[in-house]
């Protein structure tokens, strides 16, 4: 992957995943819940067992996953890590605008 793919990428996904957060928690009215379901949208785009494999067969569902989160390349962690970096400031920006009175639906 090339540099400028991959700042695009990251910059990508800190706004797609800040703007997602935003709309859910100002919607849902709790301030962290993009950053608490952010995980399984990870595992979803990094896995590609079903979730209904999970139920049956856990073992062998987990067990592919760790090896896929294992073969990660540094870009891919690095673009991941970008998305939890803006559903957390989502999470905050939300707490810091219901801070001074704002109120969102």
């Amino acid at each position: 992957m090339s540099i400028p793919q991959l700042i695009i990428s990251i910059l990508l996904f800190i706004v797609l995943f800040f703007g997602i957060g935003f709309l859910l928690n100002m919607l849902l009215r709790s301030t962290w819940f993009m950053a608490i379901i952010y995980p399984i949208v990870v595992i979803r785009i990094v896995d590609d067992v079903s979730v209904f494999e999970y139920i049956t067969a856990p073992i062998s569902s987990f067990s592919a996953l760790g090896s896929k989160l294992i073969s990660l390349q540094i870009a891919d962690i690095v673009i991941l890590s970008a998305g939890m970096a803006g559903a957390l400031l989502a999470g905050l920006a939300n707490k810091v605008l219901r801070s001074k009175g704002y109120q969102m639906f």
